[in-house]
């Protein structure tokens, strides 16, 4: 038998990308690499200004809040990705800080919406500020055209991805 288990024959083996694709390619994946690592960093730095004590996946169930309003903790596990044990347990942490509340979901009296407090809206809107002043000290010698295209480009990645 062949090395590759198919006999030498070339079946099954799935079919090689030209070399110059394949430089794009890796070339973008080392970049979002990159962008990731530093994202989830950053995530845990934003999440410890808005409480010293909150965990950094907890930081995206606030953002989705303040930009969405209410839902429902098995939407927002949906959202997140996560099993509603998990979510729970998040919401639990976030309650006890006094960053989110409960509140009978109008649409559903037996349905509970989260929310964001006024205290937790607060912590969040400082740090999400905090940021954007960061963003436009550093991209200040971009042309705002070039901001513009790359959050249209991620953006249309992000909607690819949850596809």
């Amino acid at each position: 038998m062949h090395e590759d288990g198919n006999n030498g024959t070339g079946e099954g083996t799935a079919p090689v990308a030209p070399r110059c694709v394949d430089q794009e390619f890796l070339a973008l994946e080392r970049e979002l690499t990159v962008l990731l690592r530093r994202a989830r960093a950053s995530q845990g730095e934003m999440a410890r200004e808005v409480h010293p004590d909150l965990e950094s996946a907890a930081y995206g169930l606030l953002i989705r809040l303040d930009e969405q309003g209410g839902h429902r903790a098995t939407d927002l596990a949906a959202y997140i990705g996560v099993g509603k044990a998990t979510m729970s347990r998040q919401l639990r942490a976030l309650e006890d800080l006094g960053l989110i509340a409960r509140e009978p979901d109008p649409a559903d009296g037996r349905a509970w919406l989260v929310t964001l407090t006024d205290e937790g809206r607060g912590r969040v809107s400082q740090v999400r500020e905090a940021r954007r002043a960061r963003y436009v000290s550093q991209l200040a010698h971009w042309d705002r055209r070039e901001v513009a295209e790359l959050a249209r480009l991620l953006h249309e990645l992000n909607g690819i991805a949850e596809k």
